[in-house]
């Protein structure tokens, strides 16, 4: 499973030529054609170059693309239409989080938003509208996967038995970890600028009310939501649950397609909408999103107040963890003296053992540069949600690399049994979802030696 979702991951777009070899298989002059049909699905050649772009773009080649590649997005197909049938949806709000992240990622890793799209040869909101498709995709294929292993537990004794016969030397190496503790603070638009944002919106609402301008072009030139912009301001249907419920609750009370609804404050910013189609329990809207702009020194002033938050922690006149409680925005957190934990499964209970890879890269830059109790100097980072806040951390624990045993490395070890076990029980399932799927392959792509017997009927 590890290996599917890495894959899936590979997110980012860069140019690469297709082959000598696979391009004299392609008829002369086809832009594009179908190379596998999996069910009612086609697998376009364009869908299998694109996968490989994206691969070698996040510096992860894959050996033998032009036979791997095809089985793999048919193995995502297969997934995906699982997930119709168990009517399984993501929120457009984790959805549009995790792409932010990660366009945040890829422009701190290239160093500037145009150094982005030089190497991804496609505009910043050419990434994002490519990255929610993706994204949506792999977050579904996760969740049908979190269902078809629902059922697996790991006890201890299962573990011991499993490692029992394990050689010393063969134990795996378990990477540096550390625990981070820290404390936020989100920084807030003027009401001015508000006052401004919203104005402009009712501005808007105005015009198109009026019968001056359509809402799409509207969205197309002004909307901040560069996914949907190129579209109109335009959304996929989605259920209730797939919308944060602010926006939700008034996607769904619209009747009338030529009227603006009042304006909805989100976690994303502040929009209009209007709606398009209803289907049944899902709508269809479009909308445009305007953020208030924060200046500099809004920052400044935040980051100067943790500042001195860190200063009155180091002269003991409050303990970090008392801070966190009373001080911290970070609400997943403060409860939890400012501990950072993630849970690697829904069913593995959560850990404050963190490989660096692991973090935050924002925080993991800070991190690397601190002795076990130190406090860091306020910074500013992206966080889950592809907003901008301040913090502090504090290293509260390094675990250097070490073999891995059952005292001090249970956990991890549980989470090696538990991933083998899910991997075998995905295996199972794939091999026979192939058996019973109609699968059809261009007889050129069919002399590849796939993995998993039963594409070719």
């Amino acid at each position: 499973m590890q290996r599917m979702q890495r894959l899936l991951g590979c997110l980012l777009a860069a140019c690469l030529l297709l082959p000598a070899t696979m391009r004299a298989q392609s008829e002369p002059n086809v832009i594009d054609e179908v190379v596998w049909v999996v069910g009612d699905d086609p697998i376009l050649l364009s869908d299998v170059e694109d996968y490989i772009m994206q691969a070698k773009a996040s510096n992860s080649p894959i050996k033998n693309a032009y036979c791997t590649v095809p089985e793999q997005i048919a193995v995502q197909k297969l997934y995906l239409h699982q997930a119709d049938l168990d009517s399984i949806d993501v929120t457009e709000t984790e959805v549009m989080a995790s792409v932010s992240a990660r366009i945040a990622d890829f422009i701190q890793v290239y160093g500037s938003r145009e150094n982005l799209e030089a190497v991804a040869h496609r505009t910043v909101p050419q990434i994002r509208e490519m990255l929610v498709r993706s994204e949506r995709d792999q977050m579904r294929i996760q969740e049908e996967q979190r269902k078809l292993t629902e059922g697996i537990k790991v006890t201890p004794a299962e573990v011991r038995e499993y490692f029992k016969n394990v050689p010393a030397d063969s134990l795996p190496q378990i990477p540096t970890q550390v625990e981070v503790q820290i404390i936020t603070s989100q920084p807030q638009p003027t009401r001015e600028e508000v006052e401004r944002v919203e104005n402009q919106l009712h501005e808007y609402a105005r015009r198109v009310n009026a019968g001056e301008i359509q809402f799409s072009t509207l969205a197309r030139f002004n909307s901040e939501d560069e996914a949907s912009a190129n579209r109109g301001g335009e959304l996929d249907y989605m259920g209730r649950k797939e919308l944060v419920p602010e926006f939700s609750k008034v996607a769904f009370s619209l009747n009338d397609p030529k009227k603006v609804s009042k304006i909805v404050k989100t976690e994303f910013g502040y929009h209009i909408m209007q709606l398009v189609d209803k289907r049944g329990e899902k709508v269809k809207v479009r909308h445009i999103l305007l953020r208030p702009q924060i200046p500099d020194s809004i920052f400044v002033k935040a980051n100067a107040r943790l500042d001195s938050i860190a200063n009155d922690i180091r002269a003991e006149k409050f303990s970090f963890e008392t801070a966190a409680l009373q001080l911290s925005e970070d609400k997943d957190t403060r409860l939890n003296n400012g501990l950072l934990f993630y849970s690697p499964h829904p069913r593995i209970p959560p850990t404050s053992r963190f490989e660096m890879k692991q973090l935050n890269q924002d925080i993991a830059k800070i991190v690397d540069t601190l002795k076990v109790g130190q406090i860091s100097k306020a910074f500013v980072m992206t966080n889950e949600k592809g907003q901008q806040v301040c913090a502090i951390v504090r290293l509260k624990n390094r675990i250097n690399a070490h073999p891995a045993n059952t005292t001090d490395d249970f956990q991890t070890l549980r989470e090696i049994v538990y991933q083998k076990r899910c991997e075998e029980k995905l295996e199972k399932w794939i091999r026979e979802k192939v058996k019973t799927t109609y699968v059809r392959i261009k007889p050129e792509w069919a002399s590849c030696n796939y993995r998993y017997e039963g594409w070719i009927k």
